[in-house]
């Protein structure tokens, strides 16, 4: 494995001038790596020009865009392209090391960008119209490369890379309109998952399921499965199975041998004094009164 500490020396391993210490966009043509995997000790972002047909490396399906792809990587990570790349053969990567970040208001809210939490199978893809617009940053960034450094280098250079991110935030929403599809069957899985435990009596210890379990079940992280729920239904995990103990609680109360009491345990809450304010919460009615109303 390839270990690149610094900005300095991914330049130096992969045959670019260093313009600036700690960010550089590095062409990727022919990289010609002899190790299997690359591990970047600061901030990484890949843009893939070619991804040969059928290659599902970085998740790309049918119905993404194929124009080119992005990956991005946090310090620390590993990369592998695939089982004959290091990395791509056609693309650029932007690299920048946190420090640039330091005395600027990208420090304070990097963290907003889920998407370097992502899988390499979670990639972006764009569209023809989208790579022009990434690529327009890209250029955007080198020429203040080109600009003797300066008081204002380390500003105008992280606000350059939030504007480049604040697009890939717009194209990353726009790849769950795309895969809306796709993104039904995620949820309709979850929502199996989630009726299975409550019909097993699993929620009876109190422990309910967390997203990192629910995302590995279905091969997602945790990031990716989180920004889809909040994408499609709305609301976070902590809302979502709230409201899907509240529709199955609806259920168990229309049956006859179901008390409150026994409801509450076998959904997972402390006590039936909390279940109850939760249900009024939301319902407007005890459950109790929920019962004698729809019976």
């Amino acid at each position: 494995m390839l270990d690149l500490k610094s900005v300095y020396e991914c330049n130096r391993n992969l045959g670019c001038k260093t313009w600036h210490p700690q960010v550089s966009i590095i062409n990727l043509e022919n990289p010609n790596l002899e190790q299997e995997a690359v591990k970047f000790e600061f901030y990484a972002i890949l843009l893939i020009e070619e991804c040969p047909d059928g290659c599902c490396c970085c998740g790309r399906k049918y119905y993404d865009y194929s124009n080119a792809t992005m990956v991005f990587l946090t310090p620390g990570e590993i990369f592998r392209m695939s089982e004959d790349n290091t990395l791509p053969d056609k693309g650029y990567l932007l690299a920048f090391h946190p420090d640039l970040l330091s005395q600027t208001s990208l420090k304070s809210h990097i963290k907003n960008y889920i998407f370097f939490q992502y899988r390499k199978e979670e990639a972006l893809h764009l569209s023809q119209r989208e790579t022009s617009k990434i690529t327009c940053c890209l250029e955007n960034i080198e020429d203040e490369l080109h600009h003797p450094i300066d008081a204002h280098s380390s500003t105008i250079l992280s606000r350059h890379i939030e504007l480049f991110l604040d697009y890939c935030t717009r194209y990353y929403e726009r790849q769950f309109i795309t895969r809306e599809n796709k993104n039904k069957a995620i949820l309709e899985a979850t929502e199996k998952i989630l009726d299975d435990c409550m019909a097993s009596g699993r929620l009876q210890s109190g422990k309910l399921p967390i997203p990192h379990h629910i995302a590995e079940k279905l091969h997602l992280s945790a990031a990716y499965f989180n920004d889809l729920l909040k994408f499609e239904t709305g609301k976070t995990w902590e809302e979502y199975i709230q409201f899907k103990q509240l529709e199955k609680a609806k259920q168990l109360l229309l049956k006859d041998d179901n008390s409150p009491i026994a409801v509450a345990k076998q959904l997972g809450y402390p006590n039936v004094q909390y279940f109850s304010f939760i249900f009024k919460k939301v319902t407007g009615c005890t459950p109790n009164d929920y019962r004698h109303s729809q019976n």
